[in-house]
Formats: structure tokens, sequence, C-alpha cells
């Protein structure tokens, strides 16, 4: 399996991925969510590529793929996690649990941060979660670095026998780079899983002492030389320095090239955030007067200086505290730090265009049956494409995944004595139900909660790239495999009112949603599952239905209720605005609009 060393384009994920593939890992799992998705799709292609005899899975949540992951470790085997920085918090209670008991095989927790944010709920450090945990955590600048830390990863791992966090960053996962790739050597070694109930079944009394060694491994890791961090430039001398750490590092290097500071200014690029070396942690405060500390997105480095009088940093007020550290603000930031004058061109920001569902998106003709359904109600809903309802009015609340339901039942607690209740429908898709919705449908049936549930299934997982569901019934590399009834698991749940119905039958489907409404508003949670297939994915699999042509007539008078209330990126408002048309480009003849405007102005194309 020696392949060729010629450097190849690789985007970040795929370079984690092929570091995973290089250093034996024997079993990744995950589950989907930008910034992360693409480093399991790139090890179940790494995979199928090379016929590697390991199991890639992407998991109904960020818990379950880490408890898969760890067992797995626990047998000797090396394996690793993926998802993104949101997703740790569903993760974190075995997290926390693995570190105390540590591992057997190398273990790589993959946590994609997205300072910004970009495409997540929060922009928080997944280094500080590392730190809550015990577990050491390693900062990438590049793909080529990422690959190259998956190897130091494991190393480390298996030295201190505990979980080891690498955090990519958005700019990290999502860029590109030449990187060479190494050997895929053939797997080796067989899972062996030693019996130990003190450790792998640790009562609170074990717990303790397994905490007291968790605390003698981070002071010896705080000291592994492989980790420490690396003086790019030691012909610099003088008593100020920098330090910064993952992409912010790669900003800061090019950054001091370009304003000539390369050999006036020592700079630091620390690989290890936490623990932060004790040896560096002396130098920096014996050594220098001055030192700046870059680091997305929180003062990990910062806070770990028992001396912060002479750091600048976060934690003093002098880099910002939110959002990304943009090329443009690193220089900035290092000339201030210098006292170095220079003219930075002034950033403008590109008027963009508000993101709506795709034309044709079954979710936009979902919404429109809830509006006329419970005109009046509160719409929860959750994390996924179905997000963009807010454009319709058809979304109050997002939270996080799952919290649709429990959203839903906190509102119908909240108004229950209230002589005029209002209508309470919630939305969540159908990977996010298996994600996080069950155990709250569970919740809100055993509290008899007055609600209507309308899970929105388009039979995949489109927002983070078309990943499978449990009920797709195909692997991460294609196998087939069992598919879970959606109906058969509502039904499990206690559920007494159920309807699937095809959103794109849109008369059709409102009447099915006014008769869940009718129905929970005196007997309890009503479920309507409205199904319809991704166009994008379906498109993806050569399986776009024929289009259905349509037109408007003479009889639209701009009234704007189309754009209003459907808001179809293919309805466009014309002669300024005195009338709708239909942008031909950007129609994908689904035919729903037919039944939308009150005019019947929208027909069939003879």
């Amino acid at each position: 399996m020696n392949q060729a060393v010629k450097k190849e384009l690789m985007m970040g994920n795929e370079a984690i991925a092929r570091g995973l593939i290089e250093n034996g890992c024997r079993i990744a799992t995950a589950y989907p969510g930008t910034p992360a998705s693409e480093i399991l799709s790139s090890i179940a292609a790494y995979q199928k590529r090379f016929d590697i005899d390991m199991h890639t899975q992407w998991a109904v949540n960020e818990k379950v793929a880490l408890e898969i992951a760890y067992a797995g470790c626990q047998t000797g085997l090396r394996t690793a996690v993926a998802m993104k920085q949101v997703g740790l918090n569903v993760a974190s209670d075995p997290l926390m649990s693995a570190a105390y008991m540590g591992t057997a095989g190398g273990f790589v927790v993959i946590s994609a941060d997205d300072p910004g944010p970009h495409s997540s709920q929060t922009e928080q450090d997944s280094r500080m979660m590392a730190m809550m945990a015990k577990i050491p955590v390693l900062d990438p600048d590049s793909p080529h670095q990422a690959r190259e830390m998956v190897g130091m990863a494991y190393t480390l791992s298996e030295a201190f026998k505990t979980p080891v966090m690498l955090r990519p960053t958005t700019r990290v996962c999502h860029s590109r780079q030449d990187v060479r790739p190494g050997e895929i050597s053939p797997l080796t070694g067989k899972p062996d899983f030693k019996k130990d109930p003190s450790r792998w079944a640790a009562t609170p009394k074990f717990r303790y002492q397994l905490h007291l060694e968790l605390e003698e491994k981070l002071s010896r890791m705080a000291e592994y030389p492989a980790t420490a961090p690396v003086l790019h430039n030691p012909q610099a001398k003088g008593r100020r320095a920098v330090v910064a750490s993952g992409v912010a590092a790669a900003y800061t290097a090019e950054a001091l090239n370009d304003l000539g500071l390369g050999d006036r200014l020592p700079f630091y690029q620390v690989l290890q955030p936490f623990p932060l070396h004790t040896a560096f942690i002396r130098r920096l405060l014996t050594d220098y007067d001055d030192v700046l500390i870059v680091e997305e997105t929180t003062g990990v480095i910062e806070m770990q200086l028992a001396d912060r009088s002479r750091i600048q940093g976060k934690l003093s007020g002098v880099v910002p505290r939110v959002g990304e550290l943009l090329p443009e603000k690193i220089m900035s930031l290092l000339a201030d730090f210098t006292g170095l004058e220079i003219d930075l061109p002034a950033l403008t920001q590109a008027p963009g265009r508000r993101p709506t569902l795709c034309a044709g998106c079954p979710h936009r003709a979902s919404f429109f049956a809830i509006k006329k359904a419970a005109p009046r109600g509160i719409y929860t809903s959750d994390i996924g494409c179905y997000t963009l309802g807010l454009n319709l009015k058809a979304v109050d609340t997002v939270l996080c995944m799952g919290a649709a339901i429990s959203q839903a039942a906190g509102f119908y607690h909240a108004y229950r004595y209230e002589e005029k209740r209002p209508d309470i429908v919630a939305t969540i898709g159908d990977s996010t139900f298996f994600h996080a919705g069950v155990p709250a449908l569970v919740d809100a049936v055993n509290q008899n909660v007055r609600f209507v549930l309308v899970i929105l299934d388009n039979r995949t997982t489109a927002m983070t790239g078309s990943q499978p569901t449990p009920a797709t019934g195909k692997s991460a590399t294609g196998q087939t495999l069992v598919k879970v009834d959606m109906e058969t698991l509502v039904k499990g749940c206690g559920v007494k009112f159920l309807e699937v119905g095809d959103p794109y039958d849109t008369n059709g489907f409102i009447a099915t949603v006014k008769a869940a409404v009718a129905f929970s508003r005196s007997e309890g949670p009503a479920v309507v599952i409205a199904r319809h297939p991704c166009i994008i994915d379906l498109a993806r699999q050569g399986k776009a239905t024929d289009p259905i042509e349509v037109m408007v007539t003479g009889d639209c008078d701009g009234c704007g209720f189309c754009l209003q209330h459907f808001e179809c990126p293919a309805l466009i408002a014309v002669d300024d605005g005195q009338r709708t048309a239909v942008d031909p480009l950007a129609c994908n003849g689904c035919g729903v609009c037919l039944d939308i405007c009150p005019k019947g102005a929208i027909i069939k194309k003879a």
C-alpha cells in the first residue's frame, strides 16, 4: 500500500482524515456539523479507495459517536471521533469521564471550532472544554500541520493513556493547501480488552484515585518535549515577544514578515495550548518584559500565566474577545505592540443577500401550511436548513439540537392555565429528531403537552452535506444498513395522533396540520411527518422529477402575498413591484406556488 509522495491539494478536513488513515485509525465516528463534516466523509472515501479494514460511522449524535470510539480505544485500537464545537457539548458527559479512566489505545477527539461564528449557535472555544476535562489539546495552524498533528496526538495519547483533543478551526478545516501524503501502512494489532472494573467501571471511591492520576499526567504532559512551543525565529532578540496558536499563528508569521519584524520580535507558536508547558511559562516571565498573545477565541494560553502584568491579550482587553482574528487585525495588533505606524486599507463588507430556503425546498411548503393552520401560534424550531423558516415568520425560537420539542413543552406549561392558550407548533428535521428529539418527545407525551410536532423529513442531513440518517439505511461508505422506521419510533414514544403527508400537496397538507392542531388543543401531543426528499439531494442522485413549468398571468395585482408569505427565490417582483414574475433560471419546477396565490394568478404553462 505504499503510495506516491507527490503533494496533493487538500482541504483541511481531508488532510485530517488522511492523517488518521496514515496513523492506523481503526474506528472513526462522527456526527455531521460544519466545519467538521468533511472529516468522516473523507475517511470513508480513503477507506473505500485503499480497501482498509476499519469501521467508519455517522452516529445518531455526538455523545453516541464518542462512546463508540472510546470503547474501541479501550481494546487497545487507535480510534477517533469528530464533531463541531457545539457537538462537543453533547458529548461532554462521556468525555469528562473518559479523561479520568484514560485510554488503552490512542484516542483522538476532533472538535472543530467556528470563530466568527460562520455557521454555529456560538463561537465557543473547545480548548476551554479540554481544560475542564483535563485533557491535552493541540491547535493546528494549517491543513498541513493538522495532518501532522494527528500522528502527534496518537503518540501523546498512548504515551500518557489519555484522550487527546485536536482543535482545528473553520479557516483550517475549509482552507486548501498542498499536502504531501504519507505512507498508508497495513493495520496491525488485534483488539484486546483487558477487564479492570476498578478503572473501566470505577465507582466514586476509585474516581478519586483516577483524578489524582490524571493531575499527575497533566504535570508530565506540561513537560512533554514533542508538543513544546516552537520559536520560529531564534535570531530575533529583545525583551518583547509574541505568542500565537492555531490559524492565528499562521497569520502572525505572515504579518511579521510583511512588517519586517521577523528579526526584531521573537515569535513562539504554541502547539499544545493546554496544558501549557511549564518551562515555557517560566521563560516568558523571565526573558520578556512585554508579551503579546494572539489566539482564538478565548485567552486559554493567557489565563495559564500566573503573572499577567506584562501580558497583552484577550484578558487585558488588547486583543478582541469576540469574532475572528483576521490577518488585517493581527497586523494592526503587531504594529500597535511595537509602535510601528502603518496604513491599513479600510475593510468594507460586501452587500449580501439574505439566506433563504432553496427554490422548491419542501420545508417552505411545510411552513406555509403551518402558518395557515395555526396563524397566531408560537413556533419553536431547531438546528438545520429549516431555521430559515425565520424569513417566513414561522420560526420564533431556535436554541440547540432537539430544543424545539422541549421549548414547545415549556411554552405550553407557561400558558396552560390561561383562558386563551396559543397553539404551539414545533418543527424539527429528521436527522435532528433522531439526534436529540426522541427523549424530548417521550417527555412531552408523559406530560401530555398539547402541541403539534412537525418532523420535516427530507430523507437526509441536508444542511451539512446530505449525510445519511438512521432512516436512510446507508452507511458512511454506502453499505446497506437496517433502516429505522420513523413512524414506528414516534408511535413507540406513545403518540396517539400521527399523520404523514407530502408538503408538495399544499391543500392536503394544510388540512393535515389543521387536524393535528385541533387534536392538540384538547387531547395532547400530535405529530405530523412532512415527508418529501431534499431537492438538492435528489439532483445529486440523478433522481430529480420532471419540472412543472409555471407562469404569472395578468391577474397578478402586485399584492406581494407570494413574496412575503412564501418567499421562493424563483418568484421575483418586477415593474417596480407592480407584479410578480417567475425567474426561469431559479425555478426548479416543484409547482407548489400554483396553490399559493390568493388571486389564482400563478398557473401551469399550457
